[in-house]
């Protein structure tokens, strides 16, 4: 048993941006299931989206945003998203973040797809994520309890109250840590998918633990598609960037047809759900997809991270083709909050992907998911820190690690997840994915074993993939990332 003021769970931007704020006044204890560099913002390469010259405004980034998002976003939460953005980008630079300059020494700010401006904000040409979080992890790494490869279960509920959490340490032992806040940052669904850009890890754990208990969600169906993955021999080998597009990339076919032409104004920049189904169509009638980066001046000097990924899985940069397909890469939807973070349930905070507040609408603007992660996660530890220390009751609860009779593989789920609720869905197949999960949910027995680190991640899929198929279902017109055909029926004759 351990007992903190606050218990963050998770290790990506919203975690720490909330760890730094809050740790200047109150004890915390980060834990993560893995490494503390096992997160999605590390692998994130295209940058941050803040307003940062005069020929741009707060305004027209809201515009951006909610346009993206089909207008179904939470007004009040986009506008306190890019309000924050140029002194949010102030205290990076403030805290040892170096982003990459012009020439003049000004912020290099590239463009990517549905942005009516150059406000993208890069470090590392490539590697933004990577350099944002070693910069916060160099600031936080004294100053809190950092505990690595130790699986959160489930949240201890006691009065209709969130006091912390169960965890599971490698060795299957049970740890229990009381907290009078407990914020859930632990990212989103990506590796639920058979194609994904997110680190392997990412596997809904959070959506499954708050829904057992007893959190509301919101906008589960919508599952952003990023439409550029690295595409060899079946599987996706890692991202490139939409920065690469925004630079002058453009899809083609293999035999040099622009794909994009005609369909959206922006083509090649056109949002990602667009992209995605445009991708996705031509590929389901037999053509494989190509980004052209032949335009790119010094691809290799702007993209090293990207270039060399390409160059080690056997792609000659200088022929200017990189094959492509669509991969799961950010969830819009999760546990419902408000912009404090505020979950329905008292003591349960959650930020980040995890978080829903409305922000992204029905599909998320590119390079406005770190933006979420350092505005959010200090305005909702801001809010956490000024909250009274209560006294915890830490008599030890009875509780069993959920235990089940069969469990599908994770490749089984991903197969799944990937040709059922991926990129364009029926009903027909929502169905069947429902009536799948719903099959190995039931089989929850106490007479079992209780289950592993493994079969645990395997329980939180299936719990996550049938909410997010229910929600699906749910919503009968398409609307941004969530494309529902419908199949006509044969008539009667």
């Amino acid at each position: 048993m351990r007992k903190a003021d606050v218990v963050i769970i998770g290790s990506g931007i919203a975690a720490l941006m909330a760890a730094e704020e809050i740790c200047q006044s109150k004890n915390v204890i980060l834990f993560t299931k893995k490494k503390i560099f096992d997160s999605n913002s590390m692998l994130a390469q295209g940058g941050i989206a803040a307003v940062m010259t005069d020929d741009d405004s707060w305004e027209l980034h809201q515009q951006d945003t909610l346009e993206a998002g089909c207008y179904v976003n939470n007004e009040k939460a986009v506008e306190e998203l890019v309000k924050n953005g140029t002194k949010s980008m102030e205290d990076l630079v403030s805290f040892g973040m170096k982003f990459d300059m012009d020439p003049n020494g000004k912020f290099h700010l590239g463009r990517e797809g549905a942005h009516r401006k150059n406000r993208i904000l890069h470090a590392g040409g490539d590697a933004t994520g990577k350099h944002l979080v070693e910069t916060m992890y160099k600031r936080l790494k004294d100053k809190i309890t950092i505990i690595e490869n130790e699986m959160a279960i489930d949240f201890i509920i006691k009065d209709h109250k969130c006091v912390g959490v169960y965890a599971l340490s490698e060795n299957g032992e049970l740890k229990m840590y009381y907290a009078n806040s407990t914020l859930l940052a632990t990212g989103g669904i990506g590796s639920m998918y058979q194609f994904s850009s997110n680190n392997q890890w990412i596997t809904g754990d959070g959506i499954a633990m708050a829904y057992r208990a007893g959190c509301e969600m919101a906008d589960l169906e919508f599952v952003q598609f990023h439409p550029t993955m690295l595409y060899i021999n079946g599987e996706c080998k890692g991202l490139v960037s939409e920065a690469v597009r925004g630079e002058g990339a453009y899809l083609v076919t293999k035999n040099g047809r622009r794909i994009m032409k005609g369909i959206h104004p922006f083509e090649d920049l056109a949002p990602r759900d667009v992209v995605s189904r445009a991708i996705y169509n031509e590929m389901k009638n037999g053509e494989e997809i190509y980004l052209c980066i032949s335009s790119i001046d010094n691809f290799e000097e702007r993209f090293p991270t990207i270039s060399s990924n390409v160059k080690s899985n056997g792609i000659d940069i200088a022929d200017g083709y990189i094959p492509v397909v669509p991969g799961a890469h950010f969830h819009m939807g999760g546990v419902k909050t408000n912009t404090n973070g505020e979950t329905n349930i008292p003591g349960l905070f959650a930020v980040g992907e995890v978080a829903s507040t409305g922000v992204h609408g029905a599909n998320r603007l590119a390079s406005n998911s770190l933006l979420e992660g350092i505005v959010f996660g200090k305005k909702v530890a801001r809010f956490i820190a000024k909250l009274p220390s209560m006294m915890i009751d830490m008599n030890v609860m009875n509780y069993e690690i959920p235990r089940v009779r069969t469990l599908p593989t994770k490749n089984d789920i991903r197969d799944m997840m990937m040709k059922y609720v991926g990129i364009v869905r029926t009903e027909e197949g929502l169905a069947k994915v429902i009536s799948y999960f719903t099959y190995y949910l039931e089989s929850v027995e106490i007479e079992t074993h209780a289950m592993t680190l493994e079969e645990l991640e395997i329980y939180n899929m299936i719990t996550t993939g049938k909410l997010v198929a229910d929600a699906a279902l749910n919503r009968k017109e398409s609307i941004g990332s969530h494309f529902i055909e419908i199949v006509n029926e044969p008539a009667n004759l």
